[in-house]
């Protein structure tokens, strides 16, 4: 089997670390080189401490061409900044893991990853704009509802995550001291993600455009983002239910349980969970996800097996740590 030729810039950093992890064991991947300018010339372990024993790669400054796809795990901004400073190959294809490319406003050639909704235009794409963590995790808890024009006035929704979802980076947030045993809320009506979250649903139900009431948390945890809806319908639960799978039975990554889900069922994984109950005519939909997989680096992998051709769950047949 001829093998894709990949390429990450940015590898020293949280989703450069997790697309490592997954490509080092990807049966259909050769990992031509990671790279990092701050880091060039040192072995990749020295950034990555768990990968010690498992590859001898050196992060390198120069970008080789020749390779099939090019994962960039840049900050937000910086890949629009590097890929104006370097010119790409045509027959390169690229997933950006920043938000530079997510609107529709900004996308030019990209098209916005997320499989569950975009599925076929992803296979036939050379560009691929991956998701943000939160806003995979709300909109797989709405699409189905979307999907056949449900969503209503009133969407309410809160979000707990981990501090990894706020990058290697140090901050006075993020220091262990301040995070143990703490639990704040940021960007209250504000987040970033609400953007690309209302464009995809609008993209299904073309007359939303509610305003979406969402608090964002930060969790004294280190991964996984947990995600609480409350919206109104007149659906029994087992309608909701049948609605919602029905609408995930395609996609392999997304599950719709009968009982109540936990954070754990998802961390390490590239699942999607979600649980629906009902109280009179409110719904609380809750939905699950690792941000540092299915919210990033295991969508991106995703998004790559779409574009070659192979199975969607290739290299990302993953198991939850259950203890």
């Amino acid at each position: 089997m001829q093998k894709v030729k990949v390429g990450i810039v940015g590898g020293a950093g949280y989703t450069g670390g997790e697309l490592l992890r997954l490509l080092l064991i990807h049966p259909a991947v050769d990992l031509t080189f990671v790279h990092s300018k701050s880091n060039a010339n040192k072995p990749v372990y020295e950034a990555h401490a768990d990968l010690f024993g498992d590859t001898d790669l050196v992060f390198t400054d120069e970008l080789n061409q020749k390779i099939d796809v090019l994962f960039l795990c840049l900050g937000h901004g910086d890949s629009k900044v590097f890929l104006q400073e370097n010119p790409i190959d045509k027959h390169i294809k690229i997933i950006d893991l920043s938000q530079d490319f997510r609107l529709h406003e900004t996308a030019g050639e990209f098209v916005y990853g997320l499989p569950e909704l975009n599925k076929e235009k992803i296979r036939e794409a050379n560009y691929i704009a991956n998701p943000g963590c939160f806003a995979t995790a709300i909109q797989l808890a709405l699409l189905p509802l979307a999907k056949v024009g449900k969503l209503g006035d009133a969407l309410y929704i809160n979000a707990l995550t981990g501090s990894t979802g706020a990058g290697q980076r140090p901050s006075a947030s993020t220091h262990f001291s301040w995070r143990a045993n703490n639990i704040s809320v940021y960007k209250a009506f504000t987040h970033q993600h609400l953007n690309e979250i209302g464009e995809s649903l609008a993209q299904l139900q073309p007359n939303f455009n509610q305003n979406i009431k969402f608090i964002p948390e930060r969790g004294d945890f280190a991964r996984g983002i947990f995600v609480s809806i409350v919206l109104e319908s007149k659906d029994t639960t087992e309608e909701l239910l049948q609605l919602y799978k029905d609408y995930y039975q395609p996609h392999p990554f997304t599950h719709i349980s009968d009982k109540e889900i936990d954070l754990k069922q998802v961390v390490n994984t590239n699942k999607c969970l979600i649980s629906i109950t009902k109280h009179g005519d409110d719904v609380l939909i809750t939905s699950t996800i690792d941000n540092l997989l299915k919210g990033a680096s295991g969508q991106a992998v995703q998004n790559m097996n779409l574009l070659f051709g192979l199975d969607e769950k290739t290299g990302l047949q993953l198991k939850a740590s259950a203890f």
